[in-house]
């Protein structure tokens, strides 16, 4: 077993059973908070508890059945020692690669719910219809898991088009899910206004972001200028007519938010805040990953919102993501919510990424 690996089991397993001791103490079953974040840490380390405990069991087996294909004076049991070192060798393996992909720390902001982005680039009316196919296509992915999603506010163009849209998508791991979306998106088929048949390319700019707490950033009202306007677009007569949408600025950074979907002004300024303190938030983990990244060439998770990091080619039935030269053939299907291929390859390059510089 890889050093590394085995050290990491050890310790995790020394700090399952000092966990186990905590929770037997009258002090701290009285303190909820204290009862929480331990029962937390310890669900959390109970698979790698659970996989080095195996693999341990496993390689004493192994040991074992080595020593019988050594030393044994029957042909027979040795050639069925050999066949079982064999099969014990491969599941070592699988287990050890398991281990090692629960060691990788996990982000602290992978369960929070995603403020997700999409906003139409270059094309057009054809980037807003693209961008369109984009929202349904995360919406379709969050329903088949169960999420739910919230529309923070979208700005229409023409009939189907979507200028910009953002949506809250609540569910386990939804922040850690979709981070590597990311990027820009870019598609490549024949318009529904094209008479001469030419395939144009267009794009849209998807961001995902962690949704901030209050605790995560401080605001000071100070730093920020609020505007209040008459919604546009579709909606109730409420919504038309009155000053109910908001628009705040973050002086110090020039961010700038807006919300009209509700017909309440006060509703609309508390869900621009909570995206305000997203896209805070998000600047902050950008940062920190491109110190990080500053040394070496990042596969993914960087954030950077001006690459291009998928393509749509409707004519070639193809999505290819170009960050870990994944290409799949299967176009509607993708388009139709089924991301898991994509975003498991994107994971797990991600972890490979974090493990080769051990972080």
């Amino acid at each position: 077993m890889d050093d590394r690996i085995h050290r990491g089991l050890a310790e995790a397993e020394e700090r399952f059973q000092a966990i186990d001791v905590r929770l037997t103490d009258p002090d701290v079953a009285r303190d909820p908070d204290r009862l929480r974040k331990l029962g937390q840490e310890r669900s959390d380390l109970e698979p790698v508890v659970e996989t080095g405990r195996e693999l341990r069991k496993l390689l004493d087996e192994l040991d074992g059945a080595r020593e019988m294909a050594e030393e044994s004076d029957d042909p027979d049991m040795r050639a069925l020692a050999r066949a079982e070192v064999g099969e014990l060798e491969r599941r070592c393996s699988i287990l050890e690669d398991r281990a090692r992909r629960l060691l990788v720390p996990k982000d602290p902001l992978d369960d929070r719910p995603a403020v997700l982005e999409v906003r139409a680039g270059t094309g057009g009316d054809e980037a807003g219809l693209f961008a369109s196919d984009l929202l349904r296509m995360y919406r379709r992915f969050a329903e088949g898991r169960g999420w739910s999603l919230e529309l923070m506010d979208v700005s229409e163009g023409i009939p189907g088009a979507v200028r910009e849209a953002v949506v809250t998508v609540r569910g386990p791991g939804a922040y850690g899910t979709l981070r590597y979306e990311s990027g820009v998106h870019r598609v490549q088929r024949i318009p529904a206004t094209e008479s001469g048949g030419r395939i144009h390319t267009s794009a849209a700019t998807v961001a995902v972001l962690p949704e901030a707490e209050e605790v995560d950033v401080q605001l000071d009202p100070g730093d920020l200028r609020v505007d209040v306007f008459r919604s546009s677009g579709p909606g109730g007569q409420s919504v038309n007519t009155t000053d109910s949408a908001v628009r705040i600025t973050h002086i110090p950074t020039g961010l700038v938010v807006s919300c009209q979907d509700e017909k309440s002004q006060h509703k609309n300024k508390a869900k621009a805040m909570k995206v305000l303190r997203s896209r805070l938030l998000d600047r902050q983990v950008a940062e920190k990953e491109a110190e990080r990244a500053r040394d070496r060439k990042a596969q993914v998770g960087t954030g950077d919102r001006s690459a291009k990091i998928r393509t749509y080619n409707f004519p070639q039935n193809r999505v290819t993501d170009h960050r870990i030269g994944l290409t799949l053939h299967r176009l509607e299907e993708i388009l139709a919510g089924d991301l898991d291929e994509l975003l498991d390859g994107l994971r797990l390059a991600a972890e490979e990424e974090r493990l080769r510089e051990g972080t």
